[in-house]
């Protein structure tokens, strides 16, 4: 259940304040998130509880985000690059989540968006592995994406990871650790309506367009294997990876967390800035637009083409995609499935990803023939 808005009570009527219950909602709804994927507990601690208006979230984000770009600018000058790779790494989170959901206000989401674009390209020579910022061709344009190959591997098997509505590359550090780990590269993108790839792609159902065009670029290069692609999709994410896994066939292994079978499923009960980002970025003039778009995101005549393994995870209480949407994926799938619900797990199960993190991972070391 979402928080609901505060009451104001005053001259014999009540006030909503609607602003003041976004940031309950994104609170109460994405903590765990925030905490999982790199946010330090006291940041979000401070940061929102100095917050009492929803117009102040991307400013509040973006100041703290400042401090650790300080310090990771600071000892880069000072050649101290361990520490400058994740204090910069650091840094593009808070700003990320400072803009993840603010459409408000467009000039702040986008200097809080290229912000964390320009830290998290910083800190990608200094991590461990290091990352390669790439360009994938795609329809004309680009499409940009994050290669990281595990150290002493000649040519690894390579996971795409698709992001999800309001989530890009510059988040999927600890999403892409276990499998580096276990001698997988990873190749974190941003594909259409999503992060760099908004600007010049709107959201697409028919998302296995993108993960062709990263399959195609991967082909080019010589330092992974093309013969030994996995993928991995987390929230939207999680229904654009089954979803291109039924046309790819080159991919050999799907993971797939916390997706509709079809979007529609989710999106009457969705959270309202949620909905405002999708309308956004799938260039909608309308939210009737919107909801019309949202309904073209389904897995329906579709998923009995999946014939890859696939590993499905879901919460149980997850409050923004329904656990039967995704537990749907599993029972349509036409090939080996595993799936795992997740006790008392909420969205993505973010609050206790020690359920599933290592076990997809695992299974997907298997899959890719990994050492």
């Amino acid at each position: 259940m979402y928080i609901p808005a505060y009451r104001i009570e005053g001259g014999g009527e009540s006030t909503i304040m609607a602003r003041d219950r976004l940031i309950e909602i994104a609170i109460a709804n994405w903590g765990g998130r925030f905490i999982s994927n790199g946010v330090p507990f006291a940041d979000f601690q401070e940061v929102t509880a100095g917050l009492e208006r929803w117009e102040d979230w991307c400013r509040a984000w973006s100041d703290r985000a400042a401090l650790h770009e300080k310090y990771g600018r600071e000892a880069l000058e000072t050649g101290h690059g361990i520490s400058a790779g994740e204090h910069l790494q650091r840094a593009a989170v808070l700003y990320h989540f400072g803009k993840y959901l603010f459409v408000e206000d467009m000039e702040q989401y986008r200097a809080a968006h290229m912000k964390s674009v320009d830290c998290h390209t910083l800190a990608l020579p200094h991590l461990d592995p290091p990352g390669e910022r790439v360009e994938i061709p795609y329809e004309g344009k680009m499409l940009y994406g994050v290669l990281r190959k595990p150290p002493g591997v000649v040519r690894p098997p390579v996971m795409i990871m698709c992001v999800g509505l309001d989530s890009t590359k510059e988040e999927m550090a600890t999403n892409e650790a276990g499998y580096l780990r276990r001698g997988i590269a990873t190749l974190s993108f941003d594909g259409p309506g999503q992060g760099e790839g908004e600007i010049d792609f709107a959201i697409r159902p028919d998302y296995e367009a993108a993960v062709s065009a990263v399959a195609d670029f991967i082909e080019t290069r010589k330092d992974i294997d093309p013969g030994r692609i996995g993928l991995w999709g987390v929230s939207l994410g999680g229904y654009y990876a089954p979803r291109a896994a039924a046309f790819e066939k080159r991919v050999r292994a799907c993971v797939a967390i916390s997706g509709p079978f079809c979007f529609a499923d989710a999106w009457p009960d969705f959270p309202p800035m949620s909905k405002k980002v999708f309308q956004q970025r799938a260039r909608c003039e309308t939210m009737g637009e919107a909801d019309e778009a949202a309904a073209r995101l389904t897995l329906e005549g579709v998923a009995g083409n999946i014939t890859c393994p696939l590993f499905i995870v879901t919460g149980d209480d997850d409050p923004v995609i329904p656990p039967h949407s995704t537990q749907r994926i599993a029972d349509e799938a036409g090939g080996e499935v595993k799936f795992l619900l997740v006790e008392r797990g909420g969205h993505n199960a973010n609050k206790r990803r020690y359920c599933y993190d290592a076990q997809t991972a695992d299974w997907m070391a298997a899959h890719l023939g990994a050492v």
